[in-house]
């Protein structure tokens, strides 16, 4: 199994596979149809109520990662598709836009 984790604004290459975007919203300054992402998923994105509870604060990351992996739990039809994908086209990378990496 093969995903990588990168983020949008570094740019496509070639060990990427198929680049998948999983925020929430599309990211600034990165145009649809330009072949930057080849998905959107923000159904797989943690949840507005999360993020916002998050906030970028890195004392809250482990906490953070343990609440977004509940919410995958909930959602196991989500994880299956990234699983299918990744089958499909062999290495899936998972695009992110937030700053703080």
């Amino acid at each position: 199994m093969t995903f990588r984790v990168k983020r949008v604004y570094e740019g496509r290459s070639p060990e990427d596979g198929f680049r998948v975007l999983v925020d929430r919203s599309w990211p600034r300054g990165i145009l649809k149809g330009s072949g930057a992402v080849d998905l959107s998923f923000k159904e797989v994105a943690p949840t507005d109520g999360l993020r916002k509870w998050f906030g970028h604060r890195p004392e809250r990351w482990e906490e953070f990662k343990r609440r977004y992996f509940e919410e995958l739990e909930g959602r196991p039809h989500m994880v299956a598709e990234l699983l299918r994908l990744e089958k499909e086209h062999g290495t899936v990378t998972l695009l992110f836009s937030a700053s703080d990496t």
